[in-house]
């Protein structure tokens, strides 16, 4: 098979430079091109020298529509408004789209259901191969052990982060509501202040924080009588989000149209 073209989503921001850089170094592909919105600094600019690797051939521009006639995929790790469009554009051009983008609406995920009709999606709110893991790990631990047991998921970012709960975060509490067999917006506290009261039984708590570089912390912790258990995840760099999604673009070429998870490309669906 010829060698996968990609563009990066976001090209010039932090997660878009480590994927230039990961896309460049995986056998198998090559960075085709970047999008950045108009009016960016950074139009026209070699996406390998923003990524730090010197020239590579490959630009940064603003059309989104012309950039995917000629590719075979798209990794987006943006904004929810810029990756809704996207999916307008890769569902007409039929290819793969790797959505590493959190904060969703739900109007937004009913477009990227729609998008999937015909593009390829594999979303996730997190890439890393750990972290799927540890949502399997969650799945299977909540569905053992029974409401005797609390669940609370806490997390820890770098302070530029917009969107709380983390996506990650997210997707290990809809793990643990899935082994529950409950939905997660009817179980889920996201904010205590004041007087609460009592915890409620079934509640999934989340806790939120902020501060400096910190890449990605996430712990869940089933609390019972006595004994407590800790699932612990920690992110050390960006390149394992950028790995799993390069690994996820070349695990949905030439399969069909649909909505897929880090864990259909892991194997965990069934775990």
């Amino acid at each position: 098979m010829s060698v996968m073209k990609l563009a990066i989503a976001g090209a010039a921001g932090r997660m878009g430079r480590t994927l230039t850089r990961i896309v460049h170094e995986t056998e198998g592909c090559e960075v085709a091109g970047g999008l950045e919105p108009p009016g960016s600094p950074h139009l026209g600019a070699d996406m390998g020298v923003l990524a730090g690797i010197g020239e590579i051939g490959a630009t940064v521009g603003e059309d989104a529509l012309g950039l995917v006639s000629r590719i075979d995929g798209v990794i987006d790790f943006t904004v929810p408004a810029a990756t809704v469009a996207l999916a307008e554009l890769t569902a007409q051009a039929r290819i793969v789209h790797v959505i590493g983008t959190t904060g969703f609406s739900a109007d937004d995920e009913a477009k990227l259901r729609a998008a999937a009709r015909h593009a390829t999606i594999v979303k996730s709110g997190n890439m890393s191969l750990g972290v799927n893991l540890l949502a399997a790990l969650v799945r299977k631990v909540a569905a053992t052990l029974d409401e005797d047991f609390d669940i609370e998921i806490a997390e820890m970012h770098h302070r530029h982060k917009v969107d709380a709960p983390s996506g990650t975060a997210l997707l290990l509490g809809e793990a643990a509501a899935e082994g529950r067999d409950i939905p997660l917006e009817a179980h889920a506290v996201r904010t205590r202040d004041g007087h609460t009261g009592p915890r409620p039984d079934g509640a999934i708590g989340f806790a939120t924080l902020r501060g400096g570089s910190v890449v990605g912390e996430h712990s869940v912790i089933f609390a019972g009588e006595a004994e407590r258990l800790e699932l612990s995840h920690k992110a050390e760099s960006r390149d394992i989000f950028a790995r799993g999604a390069v690994k996820a673009a070349l695990w949905a070429r030439g399969r069909k149209p649909g909505l897929m998870s880090m864990a259909d490309v892991l194997g965990l669906a069934d775990f």
